[in-house]
């Protein structure tokens, strides 16, 4: 019995079991089930019957008939999870697509949803079937749009980056057995190639030659197919969609020689080159690989963001303490805060005070204290003390969660530097695979020989093969990557290499990027002398930034200093630390504490003031400040001299801010900046047509991180920022600042050399190969020398020096 294609599907069953019908125009139509016969008929009458000229011959899964689960999406919990509200009141989600294999599919699902009353945006994101639906709650449910989705032969369901991760993982480890395959032969055929050129030159018996010819036919073709298969469906989406790309290239040079060598080997006439098919797949595989290294984690910045949060929170209702889910919180609510806990939502204290770090979202470690009345920020941390306060913003109004919505709009608009290889090669291409057309019918019209004028075309496209032209961005960009990990520098992308070489702006956050962002002790008044092993022990009794401050001057200018043990310790809130030791009272801490027990001490300074008391008697004093990060100002002074501009951001007021910049040779300052501000200044920036570098570590920066043109993050800075950044500095050095643009500066000059030397040697080699003058074996030798020379060049790289070092 016949087989047919099913007319929606496209999947192919014997023509007794399937469907039939017939249209309008008396044609045959066939369908492989009730699914598909009734997505068939409402693209029909949607208007959307062009889909299927779009979709040519790629098949589809048939049109499932799901299990009644669709209630489940408007539960309210579903919705607190996963469903947001835009500041129109419209509702948000975020979808996978599943049974996505094509722009057609994507174009479908699009041109469906938008059809759609009530859905005001439907994007789609071809390369991980994620999508993007805004809709009207009033007009439309979340479930009726799943159904449309479904009715039309597709699924949805929301957005879980672990599926994403595992999607991603799947896909390296993918990758890593096709070079393992590639690698193993190129390594064995090696071998048996030499012996093959040595008998080429010196003479072998046709016996062992035909052998040898064997033996690398057995070791490249599971390269060229397994290996190269990355390659093939490139070329095949690439004809599909009338465009001749790199794929297209590799693919049908490998493919030339690997017929040709085995006609050669066959026929027992001429030379095989399956060696130049192997080394072809391995080397431009290799750097596919790298590409898929070189993205970001698998889990979204938002992602990592929210699951830090606390999902739950302590409420307080007639006395009665209660947890529950953040999204079930309402204003007016009154939540309980323990010591080191994290604040989820905004609001205002009704009892208690304490101290709360903010150095997660303004980028200054001095904890702010907090007194009833006073406002408290979602992502603070309270540090000392119990705290209730009452609930202004619900969670997704707090501010952390604007912070995250206005992250995520920065990164989707965040632009995407094309390699300048890829502009090369798309002209390139297309040329080559012309030539190599023209090139054998010009010679079968010239000589009227088939063979001679296929070996001709052969080597035009060998000797053209970009595999100079694939390496001299990945090469260079490898050598580049693992200088700038040797020196505490992580480059999350290759491309951002690039970018960076390119960029004549350096925006520089103050605090824990100029500064340590930690307090140290500036001037220290001894009014009388006093043991400092009490003073040590009382400050290792806290965490509090000053008392670290305190504890590092301590041991820095105490020999053999030692703790003692101490007794009634305890901490009062935002002010110090009292203790006992043996008979002795023990107080440290600001000028509240001194007052509140009555002790009188007059000190005026614009510093950090921590004052030492022992028996109610003051004994010694101490003014802290943050200090300068080592080697700041060689690194900016190194980093002006390669003609970057360098400017200041910061939430400091303005006489600390030129205080810090003339002491480092900063010129502009731009000061009291909230975290929106950043990220309007990179904007502005860019609009004039600067190339911004931002480098930050705290949440209050991720936004302006985000909207750069590369972000750099601080090693121990806040999580946010380092997840949103495209470049971290593990070590913390300011100089590695000033390496990163040497070492991309140097990594993009390379590339350029490595791209003129490839096109130089096509131009001079494809006339020779065109005139007949090349054979495919010297086209083989002419192309590994290429790229032997390309790699040469990248390892130069490792010759780059260093300022200061």
């Amino acid at each position: 019995m016949p087989k047919v294609a099913c007319t929606h599907c496209n999947l192919e069953f014997d023509k007794s079991v399937m469907i039939t019908e017939k249209d309008p125009n008396d044609e045959e139509l066939y369908f492989c089930c009730k699914g598909c016969q009734g997505v068939y008929h409402l693209l029909q009458s949607e208007g959307l019957d062009s889909f299927y000229d779009k979709l040519g011959d790629t098949t589809l899964q048939p049109a499932v008939d799901y299990h009644d689960d669709l209630h489940k999406f408007d539960l309210e919990g579903f919705y607190n999870k996963y469903v947001k509200t835009s500041k129109d009141g419209f509702c948000e989600i975020n979808l996978i697509i599943e049974g996505i294999h094509c722009s057609a599919c994507v174009w479908l699902n699009e041109k469906v949803l938008h059809k759609t009353d009530g859905i005001i945006e439907a994007s789609i994101n071809y390369s991980n079937n994620k999508a993007k639906v805004v809709w009207d709650d009033d007009v439309i449910t979340l479930s009726r749009i799943i159904q449309t989705i479904r009715s039309i032969g597709y699924n949805a369901y929301p957005y879980d980056a672990s599926l994403q991760e595992e999607r991603a993982n799947k896909t390296k480890k993918e990758y890593y057995s096709r070079i393992l395959m590639g690698v193993f032969g190129t390594m064995n055929i090696m071998w048996i190639a030499i012996a093959q050129y040595a008998g080429y030159f010196t003479g072998m018996e046709r016996r062992f030659k035909d052998i040898l010819n064997v033996a690398e036919f057995i070791l490249a073709t599971p390269v060229l197919f397994y290996s190269g298969w990355i390659f093939f469906r490139g070329a095949y989406y690439g004809f599909k969609n009338r465009l001749i790309n790199m794929d297209t290239l590799v693919s049908a040079g490998a493919l030339s020689a690997y017929l040709y060598s085995i006609y050669a080997m066959v026929t027992q006439t001429g030379e095989v080159y399956f060696d130049s098919v192997v080394m072809i797949i391995t080397f431009v595989l290799v750097g596919k690989y790298l590409e898929v290294l070189s993205k970001k984690h698998a889990v979204d910045t938002l992602d990592s963001i929210i699951g830090s949060m606390p999902t739950e929170v302590t409420i307080v209702q007639n006395n009665e303490k209660s947890l529950i889910s953040v999204e079930n919180v309402q204003v007016g609510d009154i939540i309980e805060l323990k010591p080191g806990e994290k604040v989820v939502i905004d609001g205002k204290v009704v009892s208690g005070e304490g101290s709360f770090d903010e150095s997660s979202l303004s980028g200054e470690s001095i904890p702010v204290y907090k007194k009833v009345g006073d406002d408290i920020k979602s992502g603070s941390i309270c540090l000392d003390s119990v705290i209730r306060y009452e609930a202004t913003h619900s969670a997704n109004d707090s501010l952390l969660s604007s912070i995250v919505s206005l992250l995520e709009d920065a990164i989707t608009k965040k632009p995407s530097i094309e390699k300048l290889a890829d502009k090369v090669s798309g002209y390139f291409s297309f040329v080559i695979f012309s030539l190599a057309i023209l090139t054998f019918i010009g010679w079968y019209i010239y000589s009227g020989e088939f063979e001679h004028s296929l070996i001709v075309a052969i080597s035009v496209i060998v000797i053209a093969c970009p595999c100079a032209l694939g390496l001299a961005t990945p090469m260079s960009t490898l050598v580049g990557i693992s200088i700038a990990a040797k020196r505490g520098l992580l480059f999350k992308e290759a491309s951002f290499l690039e970018t960076m070489a390119k960029s004549n702006l350096l925006a520089l956050d103050k605090t824990g990027t100029i500064t340590e962002g930690k307090p140290s002790v500036i001037n220290a008044t001894i009014k009388e002398d006093f043991d400092a092993n009490l003073l040590l022990s009382l400050v290792e009794t806290s965490n509090h930034p000053v008392s670290k401050g305190i504890a590092r001057y301590l041991k820095e200018h105490y020999e053999n200093i030692s703790t003692k043990p101490l007794h009634h310790i305890k901490t009062i809130e935002a002010k110090g630390i009292e203790a006992s030791f043996e008979e002795t009272k023990l107080l440290g801490g600001n000028l509240s504490l001194l007052k509140e027990h009555n002790i009188e001490y007059d000190i005026q300074s614009e510093h950090i003031i921590f004052v030492f008391a022992i028996d109610g008697k003051v004994v010694a004093s101490f003014e802290l400040q943050d200090t300068l990060r080592d080697g700041i100002k060689e690194a900016i002074s190194h980093i002006k001299n390669l003609g970057v501009e360098v400017v200041m951001l910061t939430g400091d007021h303005q006489k600390s801010a030129n205080s810090v910049a003339s002491q480092v040779g900063i010129d502009k300052v731009y000061a009291r900046l909230l975290p929106a501000d950043k990220a309007q200044l990179i904007e502005d920036f860019q609009k004039d047509g600067k190339i911004t570098v931002m480098v930050g570590d705290g949440i209050n920066d991720s936004i302006a991180l985000a909207k750069s043109n590369i972000a750099i993050a601080m090693g121990n800075g806040a999580d946010v920022a380092i997840d949103v950044s495209d470049v971290v500095l593990l070590n913390e050095k300011p100089m590695s600042i000033y390496e990163a643009y040497k070492i991309s500066r140097r990594t993009f000059r390379a590339v350029k050399e490595n791209l003129g030397l490839s096109l130089l040697y096509n131009s001079v080699a494809i006339p020779l190969a065109i005139a007949g003058y090349v054979n495919p074996l010297v086209a083989a030798l002419s192309m590994s020398l290429s790229s032997l020379i390309v790699v040469a060049n990248s390892m130069r790289i490792k010759l780059l020096k260093f300022e200061g070092k």
